[in-house]
């Protein structure tokens, strides 16, 4: 894993050396074993490298061919890189390192895009093609790796992290209010939008091409296609497949120089990647964990049950968690917002784990190809909830949640009970954006009306829910959700926060669930073997390690890998809320409505309403503005 930045010139102009410097050193931390750049004609490329494959000079970047007519920067893993190696050498190509970057660059010469098709792995890069004049910007098929570009008539800024771009003073800082909006609305800003108006970010498995000339095109490479109109077969062949295509995936992401391990939380995903772990290492495998030292929120009993089972030798730590320390280096490293407090709990257990490897393998995206969230079952039930008679459900259910006690939980039982009434009432298959909704729309009109910059095609939090749908490769309900899931939440909220809270420690994070072979696999599950009877989530799975893993583990309720925020709102960051949220603050930003921000947070400390995640948005939002917006003045 690597940090990349590049500047492209169009007029005939050359790079500034000293602003490529600048920009490559801002991603320090997620290379911290060297650095290297590229300057010729138009074109300057700068590489932070953190070594996990071939450690030696021969894999430093940026990488060229023999002739240097073509030039890489690179971040990620190809984990099929020996493979694709084999094949160009018995082509007559040669190499002079056992890195997969080079093999990257041959593999273009070979086949030119399409030897996109070829590449297993996580990888974003930018690639100069010199006999063309051409720079190739390519993001994985998932979304793993990032890519953030600033497009203007005379050049392009490229980078892994936005902080690189913002080093040149001339960026042009200005909120994209569209994106707030989003932001607001979804807890994630959705690619390609940024909250800068004029940086955006490559959408996963996309790539672009940039000519000499600042002309550009965008391709879309690779999609999900859910094939539904195949014949059903049983439930024991698909769980084959499932046990060979997981064992193979993390099977290929062990491959590597530096000592590695797994973040292990007791769940059955993270519990699924170290059992095939242990099961193919020779040596016991590193597992880690993290508490909060509260109950609601500690599943190291459960971490520690997996450890034994699978004989791991297992480190966890109590954190006594500085949230107002801390939240400034995540926004700082996230470079947006969040109400996601789970970043928090990632940043320490990536803190621990980098003392004792470099590398470790994670659980992630199970949920959205299996099927995971409680919303996939909402979405169903509120099929039921909608056959009771109207006056029921709006002046009798209704009012009665509305009227339950506030809980300190952080996504209480009468929270989910409130967001499934508003919810259930929507017809249509959008119904499903709903669930995880911050601030409905007329919060958010309210909240934003300094600014009113909101066009009226982003009104409705479910117009980009609409634009997902209408892409779906699937007619199945639950195959519909779980693609607008993994097209937009995933990688825009669950991959953002493992990337930067991994990256801020340089440490490098695999997800083999979303090895692309193995996501293809799940798009030929049947519905029915995700969900079962609405009651059993990722049903497959854990029929799968059923007979490897103990029942506690299989079958218990998901937790998630959440803090405490709901109480250290409440608690110790009481001071800190109420000052970066003061109305002396928030009226310096300029871009919220002070008395719908006193509102949230008088309803909240009231105990009128359980505003824990508005007011962590709000916060991070806050946090946001004073590191990035602020400095213009």
């Amino acid at each position: 894993m690597c940090g990349i930045a590049g500047i492209f010139c169009f007029d005939n102009q050359s790079p500034s050396k000293n602003l490529l410097t600048s920009m490559t050193r801002a991603l320090a931390h997620r290379g911290p074993d060297g650095e290297g750049f590229h300057l010729s004609g138009p074109i300057g490329l700068g590489h932070r490298r953190l070594a996990i494959i071939d450690l030696s000079e021969a894999g430093a970047q940026p990488m060229s061919n023999d002739d240097e007519s073509i030039w890489i920067t690179y971040n990620g893993e190809i984990y099929n890189f020996k493979e694709i190696r084999h094949e160009l050498e018995k082509k007559g190509h040669m190499f002079h390192s056992m890195s997969d970057t080079e093999v990257v660059i041959h593999a273009y010469e070979e086949w030119g895009f399409d030897c996109l098709e070829r590449m297993n792995g996580m990888f974003s890069f930018g690639l100069w093609d010199g006999y063309r004049k051409k720079l190739w910007l390519v993001r994985d098929r998932l979304g793993i790796k990032p890519l953030f570009y600033y497009l203007q008539p005379n050049r392009i800024l490229f980078g892994s992290e936005i902080k690189a771009i913002l080093e040149d003073s001339r960026v042009d800082r200005q909120i994209d209010y569209e994106a707030l909006a989003y932001f607001l609305a979804l807890n994630y800003t959705p690619a390609p939008y940024t909250l800068f108006k004029h940086i955006r970010q490559l959408m996963p498995g996309s790539y672009m091409v940039v000519n000499d000339n600042g002309s550009h095109q965008i391709k879309e490479y690779w999609d999900i296609h859910y094939q539904e109109g195949k014949k059903k077969q049983r439930q024991s062949y698909y769980l084959e497949k499932l046990d060979t295509f997981l064992e193979n995936s993390v099977r290929k992401r062990l491959m590597s120089d530096v000592p590695f391990g797994a973040f292990l939380s007791g769940g059955i995903d993270s519990s699924s990647i170290a059992y095939w772990m242990a099961k193919n290492l020779n040596e016991p495998l590193k597992t880690f964990s993290i508490g909060f030292g509260e109950e609601t929120f500690d599943e190291l009993q459960y971490a520690q049950t997996v450890s034994k089972r699978i004989n791991s030798q297992h480190y966890e730590q109590i954190v006594k968690a500085q949230a107002a320390e801390v939240l400034p280096k995540i926004v700082w490293h996230s470079e947006e917002p969040t109400s996601d407090s789970s970043m928090v709990a990632v940043y320490y257990l990536a803190q621990m784990t980098r003392q004792h490897v470099t590398m470790a393998l994670s659980g992630d995206g199970a949920d959205e190809i299996f099927a995971g969230y409680e919303t996939y079952q909402a979405y169903y039930l509120r099929k039921f909830y909608q056959l009771l008679p109207h006056g029921l459900r709006a002046n009798i259910i209704a009012p009665l949640i509305h009227a339950l006690p506030i809980s300190d939980s952080n996504v209480s039982l009468n929270t989910k009970l409130r967001r499934f009434v508003s919810g259930a009432e929507i017809l249509g298959e959008e119904a499903h954006g709903t669930w995880r909704v911050i601030f409905d729309d007329q919060q958010r009109k309210k909240l934003l009306s300094p600014v009113n910059h909101i066009p009226e095609s982003h009104a409705s939090n479910l117009d980009l829910y609409r634009t997902y749908f209408k892409n779906a490769n699937a007619k199945h309900p639950l195959n519909r959700m779980l693609y607008v899931d993994t097209r937009s939440y995933l990688p825009n909220d669950m991959l953002v926060k493992v990337d930067r809270m991994t990256m801020a420690h340089g440490l490098e994070v695999r997800v083999p669930f979303l090895d692309h072979e193995l996501v293809a696999f799940a798009a030929t599950v049947p519905p029915s073997l995700k969900l079962k009877n609405l009651r059993h989530k990722k049903y497959l799975l854990k029929k799968s390690m059923q007979r490897r893993l103990p029942a506690q583990i299989i079958w218990r309720k998901k937790a998630g890998f959440n803090v405490p925020n709901a109480r250290w709102i409440k608690g110790g960051l009481k001071p800190f809320v109420m000052d970066h949220l003061s109305t002396k603050r928030i009226n310096e930003m300029g871009i919220l409505d002070t008395t719908e921000v006193e509102k949230v947070l008088s309803d909240h400390f009231a105990r009128k309403a359980e505003n824990s995640h508005q007011i962590w948005c709000l916060l991070t939002l806050a946090l946001w503005w004073e590191r990035f917006q602020r400095i213009k003045e």
